[in-house]
């Protein structure tokens, strides 16, 4: 009897080793490169301390600043800029590099800033197109984003 409580339990765990949730968060292995599709992405996208990269923050930052908050609060300076990640999650995905920096904005105070690079994202899907966040200034959305 011993004998076979051990087994079925042990057909039990086989079993369940194939029952996962099906939006559980596991990258796909056996999913062709981007760089491999009938449209193509060629996979280089600019570092993270690209000057135009930083102007296009610095430039979006001051004019949601001024049409939308009607405040001349602007970024002057960037401090620090680095990677913390490069196509997270997997090589079938759109190539994307994720950055953070230290923004030294006009009013003198200093914020965190995340943002992405990623490649055909720009207008038209041409080029490249960056989505950053000020942390601290994100009125609208300031629980929701990166913390």
């Amino acid at each position: 009897m011993v004998g076979f409580i051990r087994l079925s339990l042990a057909a039990v765990a086989l079993c369940g080793v194939g029952l996962r949730p099906v939006n559980a968060a596991a990258p796909l292995q056996d999913a062709p490169p981007a760089e491999t599709r009938m449209f193509p992405y060629s996979g280089d996208v600019p570092p993270c301390d690209h000057s135009f990269v930083l102007a296009q923050i610095m430039r979006d930052f001051s004019d949601r600043e001024a049409e939308y908050w009607n405040s001349a609060l602007a970024i002057e300076n960037f401090l620090e800029p680095r990677e913390t990640g490069y196509r997270k999650y997997g090589l079938s995905f759109i190539p994307r590099r994720y950055c953070e920096a230290r923004a030294a904005l006009s009013d003198g105070s200093n914020h965190r800033v995340t943002y992405e690079i990623g490649e055909g994202q720009g207008f038209w899907g041409l080029g490249f197109g960056v989505k950053w966040r000020v942390q601290g200034l994100d009125r609208e959305h300031e629980s929701s984003f990166g913390r």
